[in-house]
């Protein structure tokens, strides 16, 4: 979580409610380049590069004789130009609206889309604090709207201690509803609700704390990666078996059993695989090597030649 904020601004907007404008920076609030990537070779190892073919002369059409179409009845089009896209999405507006105020919880999580961060611009800093101060103490978050690249979004604006957060928000036709999926209504003994009530009490937390957790399965094909740099074979670890598979439990058993059982403790480090070292015993350009890793049937280098790279 600690990105150069000032090196990924994304636009400048203003923030506004009442009379009162905010201008803010916008940020992206997930970094995508964290993620585990493999590339499309060839068998020689040659990296794969993507094209166009066209329907009609099934023949490769180069980026720069490409056109953008709307497709307004069966196989018709009307086209535009570059030039003309641009000025759709200039047409946006750079002013996030606030139309109201709703209390912090009201929105259903599902609704949620891409999350954006916000920062103060010049001399919005007053505003800004002031803002989130009175969200934090109304406990309430701002409902905007927000037109972005030809496109009108509806937005929460949130105010965490750290600052304001703008979430983007799916409209009612993108979510699905949990009704439509017919879900059995069952009855539940006074007994077993109890006991359910029991369990969640003892695994209950008063905070979120995402540092807690770890992408286990991120560190495992890591660690398989570097053992593919060194010439070793991908061996596949067996996946845990899953609690309950395979048979019927009595419910009322299964939750003392989970009650007699301690909480894990909030520090353990994940147990490494028996055939893999922990990626957290490998230097920072071993795993950058092991993310630029690029073919799949033979080894990248010898371990005599990764290490003369580093």
């Amino acid at each position: 979580m600690g990105f150069d904020m000032a090196a990924r601004s994304i636009a400048s907007l203003t923030l506004s409610f009442g009379l009162v404008s905010i201008p803010v920076k916008l940020y992206s609030a997930t970094d995508a380049s964290a993620g585990i990537r493999f590339n499309l070779l060839d068998k020689a190892g040659g990296r794969l590069k993507q094209q166009y073919v066209s329907e009609k002369t099934h023949k490769v059409v180069p980026r720069d004789e490409m056109v953008k179409g709307y497709e307004f009845e069966k196989d018709r089009f009307v086209l535009f130009t570059p030039e003309e896209l641009k000025k759709l999405e200039e047409g946006s507006s750079h002013a996030v609206e606030i139309v109201s105020f709703i209390p912090e919880k009201a929105v259903d999580p599902l609704f949620y889309d891409k999350a954006y961060l916000l920062a103060p611009d010049k001399r919005g800093g007053k505003p800004y604090g002031l803002l989130k101060e009175a969200m934090q103490k109304s406990g309430k978050c701002a409902l905007a709207k927000w037109a972005w690249k030809a496109k009108q979004y509806v937005v929460q604006v949130r105010a965490t201690d750290d600052g304001l957060v703008l979430q983007q928000l799916l409209y009612a036709e993108e979510v699905r509803s949990l009704r439509d999926l017919d879900i059995e209504d069952v009855q539940v003994s006074s007994s077993e609700l109890q006991l359910a009530l029991q369990l969640i009490d003892q695994i209950s937390e008063d905070t979120y704390d995402p540092t807690r957790f770890e992408d286990e399965e991120k560190k495992r094909v890591l660690a398989a990666i570097d053992e593919k740099i060194a010439g070793k074979q991908v061996v596949a670890t067996a996946p845990q078996e899953e609690a309950g598979s395979g048979q019927v439990i009595d419910l009322m058993e299964a939750l003392r059993a989970s009650l007699g059982k301690k909480p894990a403790a909030k520090t353990a480090p994940p147990k490494a695989s028996a055939k893999a070292p922990p990626v957290a015993a490998l230097d920072t350009k071993e795993r950058k090597s092991a993310r630029r890793a690029t073919r799949t049937e033979e080894p990248v280098a010898t371990p005599t030649r990764a290490r003369a790279r580093r």
